[in-house]
This record gives structure tokens, C-alpha cells and sequence, in this order.
């Protein structure tokens, strides 16, 4: 599957940063610590040789799941001063339950609901999408439905 990734320019440099480190350094080190281990002698009872290979698998899955979303990834805009549609990137400010809450809409990679940070994938993301001020927004989940009004989009 080929779904784009929506990540800000900050986190795509820490996936490459990541990923960089990975190849260049980690993965490098493992593969001598592997060979240091088969100079041990016998493999089949080598824990130190296990372990190793293990963490060889372990990066290596990483830096697939990296190549993955670093070639699906689409950087997200800047916000648009006076935009008037929510969409990702936007930071709103939405009144539920007679209380005000910030929200930004990020891509799934860098969401934390604890900071604000909703990705546009789940429920309430995708609800508040090109949604405008004033706009009422019903947001329905398993859990419960929560009624939401869009107070400023920044």
C-alpha cells in the first residue's frame, strides 16, 4: 500500500537523520559485533552472536519501514494565515462541552492527543477536515459522540 504520509519538515529530517544513523553507523556496528561473536567458535550456543542477530533483524526491518515512509512522505504546508478551511497543518481552537481545546492536524507519524496533536486519520481529525468557523462538528467513535464548534482556525 502506497498511502501518503503527511509528516512536518522537522520530523522528515528526523526520519532521515534516523535512517542515516541506521546505515552508516548501527547497522555497521552490529555486523562487526556478529563477526567478533562467529570468531567465539561454536554458533549454536553463542548468546552474544544471537543477540547481535537479532538486533541486525530488528534494524533492518527499521530501515525498510523507514524507505517506506520516507517515499510516501509529503511535507506539510505551512499554515495559511486567515485560511478558511481546516486542513492539515491547521491549528484550531474548537469549543466542546462549553470548554475551548487547541488542536493541530498532523500526520499520523507525530500525533500525541496529550499535546494536541490529532492525526487526520483518526475520527476527530478527519471530521474537523475542511470543516470552517462556526462550522458544528459531530465526531462519532466507538467510544462515544462528541459535539465540537469551530471557534478560529490559525
Amino acid at each position: 500500500m502506497n498511502a501518503q504520509k503527511y509528516v512536518s519538515a522537522a520530523r522528515l529530517q528526523e526520519l532521515k537523520d534516523e535512517l542515516r544513523q541506521l546505515k552508516f553507523t548501527t547497522i555497521p556496528k552490529i555486523a562487526q559485533q556478529i563477526d567478533d561473536a562467529k570468531q567465539n567458535g561454536d554458533l549454536s550456543e553463542n548468546a552474544e552472536y544471537s543477540d547481535a542477530k537479532e538486533r541486525m533483524a530488528f534494524a533492518h526491518g527499521r530501515v525498510a519501514e523507514l524507505d517506506q515512509l520516507l517515499s510516501n512522505a509529503v511535507v506539510i504546508s505551512e499554515p495559511v494565515a486567515g485560511a478558511e478551511t481546516v486542513h492539515i497543518g491547521s491549528t484550531i481552537v474548537v469549543e466542546t462541552n462549553g470548554a475551548p481545546r487547541t488542536y493541530t492536524i498532523v500526520g499520523s507519524n507525530e500525533a500525541d492527543p496529550s499535546a494536541g496533536l490529532i492525526s487526520n486519520e483518526s475520527p476527530i481529525g478527519e471530521a474537523f477536515l475542511g470543516r470552517k468557523v462556526g462550522d458544528d462538528v459531530e465526531v462519532v467513535t466507538p467510544i462515544k459522540t462528541t459535539n465540537y464548534k469551530i471557534l478560529e482556525i490559525k
